[in-house]
């Protein structure tokens, strides 16, 4: 886990409908980043998606259901860091759920979580 730069809050606040119709949940507006020992990869055709012209023509979202310490909760990856060029590379996860995470689980920058890709 580590900190990052606060940028997804403001447009998981501006589009928060959105994620919600996608998602199905309204998300705590942040993630926690999940830095890994190798990059992750999406799947070719990402079950949940927000295109750029959703998101006011801004960088599309991908999302991916997964459980975080055994909660639901989503991978949330743009466009531009999938292909290597965002502000974080592919080791990096950025993990929304209904619940500021680092709150639910009392979580310090360092520590090992797990995480469970829905199939």
């Amino acid at each position: 886990m580590a900190s990052g730069i606060g940028d997804l809050s403001q447009w998981m606040i501006k589009y928060a409908d959105l994620y919600e119709q996608c998602t199905g949940v309204r998300l705590y507006p942040g993630s926690l980043n999940v830095v890994l020992d190798e990059e992750y990869r999406l799947p070719a055709d990402p079950p949940l998606r927000l295109p750029p012209a959703v998101l006011g023509g801004r960088v599309g979202m991908n999302i991916i259901p997964c459980r975080f310490m055994g909660i639901p909760a989503f991978i949330l990856r743009t466009d531009q860091n999938e292909a290597g060029i965002g502000h974080h590379d592919r080791k990096v996860l950025e993990i929304g759920a209904a619940v500021r995470l680092r709150d639910r689980f009392d979580l310090a920058n360092g520590e090992v979580v797990t995480i469970e890709i829905d199939p």
